[in-house]
């Protein structure tokens, strides 16, 4: 008699799995200081969390990812009671929809945090505790901010996009290796994100420092809202005098 693993039950727990399986790759490449886009002695002197703290509120956030994500596929059925032929072009539709719907849900709920006063200071802030980002520290939230931001956000572009929970293990599979890629603090040569995404770990990064947090709210996929409504900060990529990359704003915004 086999072993049956539901699609709903792979739906909750793969992204999990994932986010710390590749999290665990940047944790292991995280000595190659001249990939870095900021030096390891700077991780351990800016940051003001530590990070038995981040992965205690990581494991928070999965927590209610993981109930929510139960919740929405008892609600909307499983695969089984779905009797649909498998179309590369209906997969590719679902996807390219999340991804626009996730986009517009965290771009305008992250910049909303920014302005409101009261929501950076009681809930945002605490993201950007990391202000060296670092791969595991990706889902670091106020807890409140982890159901709205990214739970809610989820839960919409899955409804929206229509896909199965099947098809829901492949996409947030991706979502999360995305996310952790956005705040893993390297630029390494090949990476494939960095080649098809403008929307990367130097771009994040720009956010996470002083200069750039009113800049740069896109995530995870696009830059699209950033570029329309005057939030996009270009940025350059230069060596650091004691080795490694630095991600800078470009000429026009230093003069600003």
């Amino acid at each position: 008699m086999g072993f049956a693993v539901s699609d709903e039950l792979l739906g909750t727990v793969a992204p999990i799995v994932v986010y710390w399986l590749y999290s665990g790759i940047y944790v292991a490449l995280s000595s190659l200081e001249s990939y870095r886009l900021h030096s390891k002695a700077e991780e351990e002197e800016k940051n003001l969390v530590s990070k038995s703290s981040v992965v205690k509120g990581v494991l928070l956030q999965q927590l209610v990812q993981a109930v929510v994500a139960i919740i929405l596929f008892t609600i909307t059925g499983s695969d089984a009671e779905v009797d649909e032929k498998f179309s590369l072009l209906v997969l590719a539709r679902q996807f390219v929809t999340a991804m626009i719907v996730l986009d517009t849900w965290q771009y305008f709920i992250h910049r909303y945090m920014h302005h409101n006063k009261f929501l950076y200071k009681h809930i945002h802030s605490q993201h950007h505790r990391l202000i060296v980002p670092y791969a595991y520290g990706a889902l670091y939230n106020h807890p409140v901010e982890g159901l709205l931001l990214d739970t809610v956000g989820g839960a919409l572009s899955f409804l929206i996009s229509g896909m199965s929970p099947r098809t829901s293990i492949f996409f947030f599979s991706f979502a999360t290796i995305k996310t952790v890629d956005d705040h893993c603090g390297l630029w390494l040569p090949g990476n494939l994100f960095h080649m098809v995404f403008k929307n990367n770990s130097a771009y994040h990064d720009v956010h996470h420092q002083l200069y750039g947090s009113k800049f740069n709210f896109s995530q995870p996929f696009f830059v699209v809202w950033d570029r329309i409504l005057g939030t996009y900060m270009p940025y350059t990529l230069e060596k650091r005098a004691d080795g490694g990359l630095e991600a800078r704003p470009t000429k026009e915004f230093k003069d600003d």
